[in-house]
């Protein structure tokens, strides 16, 4: 059984659906210059409509009643918020649309979870050095506290960044998403502990100053494979195994949730590469400083995004140049038998999620989790009797579990080639018309079983 109050939910992002990128005084982001650049997404496809959301928001909420979801999972566009990214210039037409959404939202009793920042820094801070910079932590900060005043009366949940891992090593170490640089086994590592340190301070200010009256919960959205060993009984496969999880989600939840710090298996093998290959200057790994907000302990619950599972070996450990592959030398390894869904790297590992979150409550203090991606792609052909991707019960003991996504969207690099959503989105129809999949059917028996059996 579910417990009570369980999260049924859904989730989307700003850039991946709003479309509307420079409607009504929206200042550019760094999705918007990647996608405008020829080359950098599949098709030359871009999020200047998407699923339009911007202005068909009533549709997205039918499709949402049309599921009976308790709870929707949505982020803020921080460049149509404040379009230079600071507080000095709000655009007031943004800060409606987000009050309209949220007030609709709870008016059909739906509660929202907010995600403040889901890949999409306004270009006007990459311009200044974006994630790279020591002082975005603070900018993003001060961002925060703008969002906690305007909404936070009515919004309880929240996640500070989404996906640290992806930003930084997509987009900073392999320069496949925005912003687009191609800085290996340096970029990257910078790049997260910056996003920790904005993750801290953000915290910090919202419990000193929002949560006494707001009584909110705040974390950040860490994403991670479940890996294990490719033979279990060889000790080298059993470290790459444990150095790749401490590589992905070790870097973000270790200081949060374990020890304040990155893992010692992370900044050791870091290092000795870093000695392997005449690298001088210092650890390429930060430290936190001691004159910051702690990041220890700055987060109510863990929200987890989990999408698959891999077999690991040694690999990639002996190469010449700096780079996370040959930091962590650690490969990865589908298992034949496993399903693949419509992209290549994602498997379905149905038992994955269960050992992985076992994992989160026998390393991070049993936390509360929310489960707040999962998905199973589609690609090619359209299916909407999509039986693979219907949602089968897994007895988890979790706080709410969020579908990804509640639309098929724009998928970052892959555009609208691949479909994640329980409604499809007809991109070649002006109206952008929503049709629900079998699994987004499916979905919705099984909450409404469940709020039948809470009803007894």
């Amino acid at each position: 059984m579910f417990p009570c109050g369980f999260a049924w939910g859904a989730a989307t992002a700003a850039y991946q659906i709003e479309g509307g990128w420079e409607a009504d005084g929206k200042g550019a982001s760094i999705w918007d210059t990647f996608c405008h650049e020829k080359g950098r997404v599949f098709g030359e496809h871009n999020g200047d409509i998407a699923c339009n959301s911007y202005e068909l928001w009533d549709r997205d909420l039918e499709c949402i009643q049309q599921l009976g979801l308790t709870h929707y999972r949505l982020s803020l566009s921080w460049s149509r918020l404040l379009p230079d990214g600071t507080t000095e210039h709000v655009n007031q037409k943004g800060v409606q649309y987000y009050n309209k959404v949220i007030d609709d939202l709870l008016v059909c009793n739906v509660t929202p979870m907010v995600t403040l920042y889901h890949f999409d820094l306004p270009q006007a801070l990459q311009d200044k050095g974006g994630w790279k910079s020591a002082s975005v932590a603070s900018l993003f900060d001060s961002y925060a506290r703008f969002c906690f005043q305007t909404f936070g009366d009515r919004v309880k949940l929240w996640i500070t960044i989404n996906e640290p891992y992806v930003c930084a090593k997509l987009g900073h170490e392999d320069g496949i998403h925005a912003p687009g640089l191609k800085e290996p086994g340096t970029a990257a590592y910078l790049v997260g502990h910056n996003m920790l340190r904005a993750h801290a301070m953000a915290w910090h200010s919202y419990d000193s100053l929002y949560r006494p009256k707001q009584k909110g919960a705040v974390s950040l959205a860490i994403n991670s494979d479940w890996v294990e060993p490719l033979h279990p009984g060889c000790p080298d496969h059993v470290a790459a195994a444990e150095r790749l999880l401490a590589f992905s989600l070790g870097w973000f939840a270790w200081p949060v949730f374990v020890t304040g710090d990155y893992p010692e298996i992370m900044r050791s093998a870091i290092d000795a590469q870093s000695e392997r290959l005449g690298h001088s200057g210092g650890s390429r790994l930060p430290s936190f400083s001691e004159d910051e907000p702690q990041v220890l302990g700055t987060a109510d619950f863990f929200a987890l995004n989990y999408y698959t599972s891999r077999k690991v070996k040694p690999g990639g450990g002996h190469g010449r140049t700096l780079c996370m592959k040959s930091d962590r030398d650690a490969e990865e390894v589908l298992d034949p038998s496993w399903p693949i869904s419509g992209v290549s790297w994602l498997a379905v590992v149905p038992d994955g999620i269960r050992k992985l979150l076992n994992y989160i409550k026998d390393t991070c203090n049993n936390p509360a989790v929310y489960i707040t991606e999962n998905g199973f792609a589609q690609v090619g052909p359209l299916q909407i009797e999509d039986e693979r991707r219907s949602v089968g019960e897994d007895k988890v003991n979790v706080r709410g579990y969020f579908a990804w996504s509640l639309l098929d969207n724009f998928e970052w690099a892959d555009g609208t080639s691949v479909r994640f959503g329980l409604f499809h989105v007809d991109f070649s129809d002006t109206q952008r018309r929503r049709t629900v999949y079998r699994s987004g059917q499916e979905y919705a028996k099984m909450i409404q079983k469940y709020k039948s059996d809470q009803s007894r």
